[in-house]
């Protein structure tokens, strides 16, 4: 039997994980890496239930790759302190067979890439097209070389050039409001055993415990798309400086840092859903897909579900069969993704409300909500992982329908 090929754009968590996938599933993989290496410095990832499911799916085990760390609760608090809502891990972990992780991203992707051959990973080689042919893809770089594809993943981040290219009447990404602060500090002495929220006017701050004994540290603030502040340091202590313990000792903590070390980025979502998540025998996963705001915590989730469900559903398929699984890849997380990215919208104009009174309206509403119900709401994201049955539609349309 001729091996497979796989040409995977980007060395994400998404691309990564669907290499990982389909190496494991006996595929010739190539991911293609337009940085120079895997960044040694970043911020932190959560892993739900979900995507703790996905990752088990293909036989991945996140807390062996990049430990485990499980906060004692999570929830949401207003500035000063006093909690909105709560739920204890223990109680997570009972209601989904697992609780949730968070591992440092370099660390994790750094697992991942060391699960692969060396041979497969090229860095400094960026992506400039495919040539989707009928028969067989051919992968255009940046060298000016080809590599042909049987498949090609598209995982090549949320500005996706190969998302631009072959659905060019696509709006886009959409400016959500909000720019976004993340680093990982040392957490020695700062006495913080949960993972939280904290929602002020306009303003969020994040804290969540890794599994290296460090910190991933996150704020969001409503500003102008492109605002850079010389000192962003000073900007967080104006914005969040004077909000409970121990946001302004986590804020000294960032001061300290190499400058480098503090990542900005102004927050987008896909303004409208793709048409679909393949053509011909390119399937788009993770950000490239279905970019959204970090609000649910499911971005790397849902492109770690992508590559999973990916995988499975071209396990053992001849390679003119790959267009009619890619149809029903579609099928599978379509619905799926653009049903969270919307749900993330819908809970970022929660949190960047600025209205005193809306303010105080959306904390009452919070707070009055039994932590059980609050729980059960997240049913849907974090019971929602399944592997679709193998069943393929008929070839008839299916590279681009």
């Amino acid at each position: 039997m001729v091996r497979r090929h796989a040409v995977v754009a980007g060395a994400g968590i998404g691309g990564l994980t669907a290499a990982v996938a389909l190496h494991r599933q006996g595929w010739e993989v190539t991911v293609c890496e337009r940085a120079p290496a895997l960044p040694a410095t970043g911020a932190g990832i959560g892993l739900a239930p979900n995507a703790l499911r996905a990752l088990d799916a293909i036989g991945v085990d996140a807390a062996y790759a990049a430990g485990r760390s499980v906060p004692a609760t999570m929830g949401v608090r207003s500035p000063d302190g006093r909690w909105l809502t709560r739920s204890a891990t223990a109680d997570m972990a009972a209601r989904y067979g697992v609780a949730p992780i968070a591992v440092p991203r370099p660390a994790f992707t750094a697992a991942l890439a060391a699960a692969l051959p060396p041979e497969c990973l090229r860095y400094g080689t960026t992506v400039t097209g495919v040539d989707d042919a009928a028969g067989r893809a051919v992968v255009r770089t940046g060298d000016g070389s080809g590599l042909p594809a049987d498949l090609v993943v598209a995982a090549d981040g949320i500005h996706s050039p190969l998302r631009r290219a072959f659905f060019p009447a696509h709006p886009g990404l959409r400016y959500v409001g909000e720019t976004a602060w993340r680093t990982m500090v040392d957490a020695a002495g700062a006495g913080t055993p949960a993972m939280s929220e904290t929602w002020g006017p306009g303003r969020r701050f994040g804290v969540t415990p890794l599994s290296d004994g460090r910190y991933y540290l996150y704020a969001t603030a409503v500003v102008p798309a492109g605002t850079r502040p010389s000192d962003p340091v000073s900007v967080l202590r104006r914005l969040f400086g004077t909000w409970h313990d121990p946001i302004p000792a986590l804020l000294d903590r960032v001061g300290r840092l190499d400058p480098a070390e503090l990542l900005c980025n102004d927050l987008y979502d896909l303004a409208a859903p793709l048409p679909r998540l393949h053509h011909g025998r390119i399937a788009w996963l993770g950000d490239a897909a279905h970019a959204m705001t970090p609000n649910l915590g499911q971005g790397g989730c849902q492109a770690i579900e992508d590559a999973a469900v990916l995988a499975h559903l071209l396990t053992d398929t001849p390679a003119h069969r790959i267009p009619t699984a890619l149809t029903a890849y579609t099928t599978a997380r379509h619905t799926r993704t653009d049903s969270i990215r919307r749900q993330a919208r819908r809970t970022g104009r929660l949190g960047v409300l600025r209205d005193p009174l809306a303010v105080a309206a959306r904390n009452l509403a919070v707070r009055v909500t039994p932590d059980r119900l609050a729980l059960r709401g997240m049913d849907g994201l974090f019971n929602g992982f399944r592997l679709p049955a193998r069943e393929l539609p008929h070839d008839r349309g299916a590279g681009t329908a």
